[in-house]
Formats: C-alpha cells, structure tokens, sequence
C-alpha cells in the first residue's frame, strides 16, 4: 500500500511538473518592459506564441521556447504604429518595407492626405496575397472619391455627385477603412466645401471610422484650416485626427501656441480631437503646391494650357511672389528638389541653385519662372524647409500627439527623399527623449503605440499584454538614432535589434530577415 501511495506521488509529481512546462515560440528575458500604457518600466519576460504574447511576467519560469532573446540592458516595447502614412505604391515595390522596420514599426496606417486606392477591398486582397513587412490599415481619401465622380473639377459638387461620393464611402468603410482622410491643399480636394466633406465624415462616422485631415492650410491661415476640422469632427460627430501637425512660413513661427490652443479646448469640450506630428523642420510635398490652386484644376494638359498663356502665365507668377512675400522669404532657396523625373541632376537642389545653373538672374521673380517651367514637364517632389526647431518642440510636448512619418517605402538611392522615411521614431527616442529630455521614454512608446491603436481602433496591437498580437520592438535606448539626412537621406536607424511582427522576427539581432508576416488590418466596420 505504502509502495502504491509512493508511486502514485511521485507520478503525480512527474505530472505537475510536466504540465508547468509550458511551450512557447519565443521567450524574450531579462528586458525592460515598457508596456504602451504610459505607466513605468519594469524588468520582466514575455512568452509569444502563434502570433499572440501568451505571457508577461517579472519571471517566466517552467518556459521551453524554440528561440529565446536575452533582452538585458535592452528596452522591450509594443511595436510602433505610424499613423500617418502613404505606402500605396512602395509597398508593392519593396514588400520588405525595410525603412519602417529598421524604425521599429510594425503597423502602418495609410491612405492619408486625400489619397487611397480606389477600391480598398482590392488593396486590402493584395496586401494578403503580399505579406508585406508590417501591418497594413487604410483610410480611404477624400481626394480619390472626388477624382472618381467629379475628375479634377474645380466647383461645387451636385446633389447626385455629392451622393455618389458618400456611397464609395460607405462602401470603402465596409471593406475595412479605418475612417475618411482629406487633403484639402491638393488638387481636386481644395476645390471643395466644407460641406461636402462633413457628407463623406457622417458616412464614416455611421460605421465608426475616424476623420484624418490634412488641412486646408498650415501656414498664414493655419487657425482657420485648424478650425475648419474641428467643426467638421463636431457636425459629423466624429474623432479628429489632424495630420503632421505645424506651421510654415517664417511669418508664421511661433503661432504654433495659438493653433494648439484651438485642440485644447476642443477637448475641453468633450470633443475627441488629436495630432500626429514628425520630428522636423522640413515638409515635403509635391511642387505644384507653389501654384495657385487655380491655375491646377483640369489636369497637366489644363495646366499647361494656362502657363503658355502670356497674360495667364503672368497672373499665375504674381500669386506665387505674393504668396512667397507673405511667408517673409526674398527667393525659393527653402524649396530643395527630392525628385524630378525629367531632370535628375536636379535632385538635392533648391530652386535658387537650379535657377542659377539654367543662368537666370538670382532674383524671386526668375525662380518663379523655373518653377513654371517645371511644372510644365511634370512637376518634382520637394523638400520645404519652412518650419522652426521652436515650434516642434512645443507640439512634441502635447500628450495627444502621436508620430506618423508621412512616407512611403522608398528606393534605396533613388533621389533625394525626406529623411523622415528612415528615422523618424530613431529620432524622437534619440533625440528628443534621450538627449534633450523633452518627455520620457514611457510617454514616448504611448504615442507610438497605445495611443495610436487607440485612435484608429486597432484593437489587438499597441500594448505588451497577453493576449495582444505579438508585435514587439526591441531597442538599445543608449544607441537608437536616426541617421538619414537631408544631404544623405538614404540610410536606416540604429540601436533597433530586435523586432517581431505577428511572432515572427523581421529584425533578427539588428540585421532584416526578408520574413514577411504583416497583414492587412480592418476598420471596426469589416471587423
């Protein structure tokens, strides 16, 4: 009897310990854990497995793992989420997305600004068939709605194109948008109303989408644009997301106190409004935006036509030196080309340069012209430095601002982009957290996580929880830096050694794996 109680006890015992050895795919150890909430740091492991973190603990015991990661001395976050994006193109091209991961981002939300594919349920079939790099949600724009019912008309839309309009919409929230994004700077967007925007924000509002706004104006008439999206968010009954939040324009520098105030108080008044911002004093945007609206309706044929109109031509180029006056600048020397495909040797030069080396007088009229004349063989993407050091700071410091890159997944070595696309996120935990201290690290990985999952309801990322899917960064805070520059854009970030997407390892000890494991996410109305 005695030897049967022994036996059972011991077998029981073989059990018990059996069953507390728990299997994972990956167990990361030792790290500290900054979980996305805000709340502080804390020494600890995590166990992934299929996808999800199944465990987070100050000490995972009684864990066999098929791969385990000493974290010591290293940071170990939920993985970033830009907000603010536009991969439509570049996704396709480099389904790596090396830029983003080699930044810590592991979700992307694109189709900002007004622009989105046309039928996001044929984007969101193609990023599943793709598995790109990082995590995909869409916005579906303005812009393209427009261009699909109206072209590049510039006047009021009809009550039947006005419904048009909300349908695609509607139609593009069932799909998985995440919400209606404008960009009422470019063309046709510029060309609307108030009105017509508030149609497309109510649609988007029924299936619980968000409004993400490129605003009508970030320089002299900043306020107003400001404005302009918060009364759309209210009659809509809709969160605001107003994008890469700033003001341009030497006349405009240090107003940026006064067009924050105008989201603090709608706050205040219960309004959900927030900001996403990146971390520079440069923008950068098409050429075209030099132009008056005007002179862009109808396509390059229509655009042409007005330029080589003698008295056209002329009326075109006292707006733009009246604008450029307005902004306190004597020439276009802030403008530097990021790419221009019918002259490439551009790339890297301010119109000032340009308009020297085609021997054309050093004054603004003359830039003017260059301008002109290209935009007739196309247009260029540029670089605007226009904005001030001063001013980022302050927005940096607002607890509602989250951090979107405003990029795409760019050709390494292909012109001269916007550092922005490799550094962005290296460069506030570098920079502004680390050597300057101007928040803490905890706020930081909140804005880039939590907060931003928050926002675009994307309910399972955005936290080291169990349960979450197991996107996952892993960074040295005493090394993460940006290293692109505006001279030498084309360069990734360091101090990043580790990061997961959906449990699998796309950053494996610093280096890209060519794994592949993002997948489209949906809005609240597909889910």
């Amino acid at each position: 009897m005695f030897r049967w109680f022994t036996g059972m006890a011991l077998l029981l015992v073989s059990i018990t310990g059996y069953a507390q050895q728990q299997q994972c795919d990956i167990l990361i150890r030792n790290g500290r854990i900054i979980d996305g909430t805000g709340n502080s740091w804390f020494y600890g492991d995590v166990a992934v497995k299929d996808g999800r973190i199944l465990a987070v603990g100050k000490q995972l015991e009684g864990w066999a793992a098929s791969r385990t990661i000493d974290a010591k001395g290293l940071v170990v976050a939920p993985g970033f989420i830009d907000v603010h994006g536009h991969v439509e193109g570049g996704i396709f091209n480099r389904p790596t997305a090396d830029n983003y991961i080699y930044d810590g981002v592991t979700t992307i939300v694109t189709g900002n600004c007004g622009g989105s594919y046309d039928d996001l349920g044929l984007f969101f079939q193609r990023i599943d068939s793709l598995r790109p790099g990082i995590n995909v949600a869409s916005l579906y724009g303005h812009n393209t709605a427009r261009r699909i019912v109206m072209g590049t008309a510039n006047r009021k839309a009809t009550p039947e194109e006005q419904q048009q309009m909300e349908n695609l919409m509607e139609k593009a929230m069932k799909q998985g948008a995440v919400g209606l994004s404008t960009g009422l700077i470019y063309i046709p967007g510029t060309f609307a109303n108030t009105e017509e925007v508030v149609g497309l924000a109510q649609k988007a509002a029924q299936y619980k989408g968000v409004y993400a706004s490129h605003i009508r104006n970030e320089e002299s008439k900043a306020a107003d644009a400001v404005n302009e999206a918060i009364h759309i968010g209210k009659a809509a009954n809709i969160p605001v997301e107003i994008s890469h939040f700033k003001v341009s324009g030497r006349a405009n520098w240090g107003k940026s106190v006064n067009i924050l105030d105008l989201v603090k108080q709608a706050r205040k008044e219960g309004w959900d409004v927030s900001i996403d911002q990146y971390p520079y004093t440069a923008s950068s945007t098409n050429l075209g935006v030099r132009l008056p609206d005007w002179a862009l309706a109808g396509g390059q044929d229509s655009v042409n036509a007005r330029l080589h109109d003698p008295a056209t031509r002329a009326r075109i180029k006292k707006e733009m030196l009246e604008q450029l006056h307005s902004y306190k600048y004597k020439d276009y020397s802030y403008c530097v080309v990021a790419y221009y495909s019918a002259d490439t040797s551009y790339n890297g030069k301010s119109i000032t340069e340009i308009n020297r080396l085609l021997g054309r007088k050093g004054k603004a009229k003359f830039e003017a012209e260059t301008i002109m004349d290209m935009i007739e063989k196309g247009g260029a993407q540029m670089v605007y430095h226009g904005m001030n050091e001063d001013d980022v700071r302050y927005i940096m410091k607002y607890p509602f601002c989250m951090v979107g890159a405003d990029a795409g997944v760019p050709t390494p070595g292909r012109g001269m982009p916007h550092p922005r696309a490799y550094g962005t996120n290296a460069r506030i935990l570098g920079k502004y957290v680390r050597d300057e201290q101007l928040i803490p690290l905890e706020e930081a990985i909140r804005r880039m996580s939590s907060l931003a999952a928050q926002k675009f309801q994307l309910k399972d990322r955005g936290l080291i929880r169990e349960g979450m899917a197991a996107d996952i960064v892993i960074f040295d805070e005493k090394t993460v830096n940006d290293k692109a520059t505006f001279n030498e854009p084309h360069q990734y970030a360091v101090g990043f050694e580790y990061v997961l997407v959906n449990g699998q390892l796309e950053l494996d000890k610093g280096k890209h794996t060519g794994v592949r494991s993002g997948q489209p996410l949906y809005g609240p109305a597909k889910m």
